[in-house]
């Protein structure tokens, strides 16, 4: 399994694209753990993946990205702050097999991370498990039933993947428990 990269730009330029946003934003790093940071025209820079991506949601005025209601949007936050604390920065084996185990688990009876509505904690949460899901075998997706099928059902969400490679599930299961 691949080791999950730091929130950077490359999130937030996707999200821009996805938002409609015009491109022109300048996004830097700041420090070793590669903290985004939005150079913004009229005033301070803004720092962190969550703060810019909820920027820029604010700016495209499609705030019912950040959720609808009050618990809906206390949702999303505890999303954005999984994908900063839990997913960033988490290379070995043992930290993502458990990541992957809590989220499928939380997945058993939702569509998207905000129970129905799809919202920026998916997107967000796509971008950063990408590359990790990539490498995962038939075996280990199938593992991860309920995250393979929220990760597969966001990808084909109309402007997410961009060009983000398509991740391959199987439809048949090929493995029972029965031996």
């Amino acid at each position: 399994m691949a080791a999950a990269a730091g929130p950077g730009p490359e999130e937030l330029i996707l999200l821009e694209k996805l938002l409609g946003l015009k491109k022109g934003n300048k996004y830097g790093v700041r420090e070793e753990r590669k903290i985004p940071v939005l150079q913004t025209n009229n005033g301070p820079s803004l720092t962190g993946l969550t703060t810019i991506a909820t920027h820029l949601v604010k700016q495209a005025k499609k705030e019912q990205l950040l959720g609808s209601t009050a618990e809906e949007k206390a949702i999303v936050q505890q999303w954005l702050e999984y994908r900063v604390t839990q997913i960033a920065g988490h290379s070995n084996k043992e930290d993502i097999r458990i990541i992957l185990k809590d989220l499928n688990l939380y997945l058993e009876d939702k569509v998207y991370l905000a129970r129905n509505n799809f919202t920026l904690a998916d997107i967000l949460m796509y971008y950063g498990l990408h590359h990790i899901i990539a490498e995962l075998t038939v075996q280990e997706k199938e593992k991860y039933l309920n995250v393979s099928r929220w990760f597969n059902h966001v990808q084909h969400y109309p402007g997410i993947r961009q060009h983000l490679s398509n991740i391959v599930f199987m439809k048949n299961r090929l493995y029972t428990n029965a031996h």
